[in-house]
This record gives C-alpha cells, structure tokens and sequence, in this order.
C-alpha cells in the first residue's frame, strides 16, 4: 500500500508560496502515477496533481500555472511547488496514489491576510 507523510504546509498571505514534501514508505515511488489531493472545509475531497512513472503531469485548472508537481525517484519523495497562492487555495493537503485511493495524514494550507 504505500505511506505517506506530508510536510511543509502552514500560514501564507496571498500571492505567497509554499512547498510541499511527502516522504513515501513502504513502496517505490518511481512505480506509480503519483499525486496530490486537498480538502476544503466543507468541499469534498478534489484532485490537484499527479505525475506519471514517465513524468507526465497533470493539473486541475484551478491551480494549473501556478503549481509544480515534481517527484525524486531516488529520494522516494513528491513535491509541490505553489507560487500565488489564493485565499480559496486553503485547504488540507495529501499526498499519495491517486489511482490506489491511498493517501497520507495530510498538512493544513491556510492563505489569509
């Protein structure tokens, strides 16, 4: 199955960045479509990004432009790179496989002045 550990998230104003980590065990990354997901309070949970095995990305438009995703195989680590970020980016964010429905803990984004 894979776990997951997600790092980086906290307190940013708008038009601020932030980077996400997720240190993944128990599986190679380098096997699967990897990807982030996040939850908004009182939304349900929606995908944000994911990168293949050949290093395809794909990005929800909401967040396309202004987000990165990027993996190390050799770290087994996932990124996310958020640059102008937008009050209705705060949300929960996961990491994980998005196509096994298998994610981690999750780490809180907030965007506010």
């Amino acid at each position: 199955q894979g776990q997951f550990v997600e790092s980086g998230g906290g307190w940013v104003q708008p038009g601020g960045s932030l980077r996400l980590s997720c240190a993944a065990s128990g599986i190679r990354i380098s096997e699967y479509t990897m990807g982030w997901s996040r939850q908004a309070p009182g939304d349900q949970h929606a995908f944000v990004a994911r990168v293949g095995v050949g290093g395809t990305t794909y990005y929800a438009d909401s967040v396309k432009g202004r987000f990165t995703i990027s993996r190390d195989n050799a770290k087994n680590m996932l990124y996310l790179e958020m640059n102008n970020l937008k009050p209705e980016d705060t949300a929960v964010y996961y990491c994980g496989r998005p196509y096994g429905n298998n994610w981690g803990q999750g780490t809180q984004v907030t965007v506010s002045s």
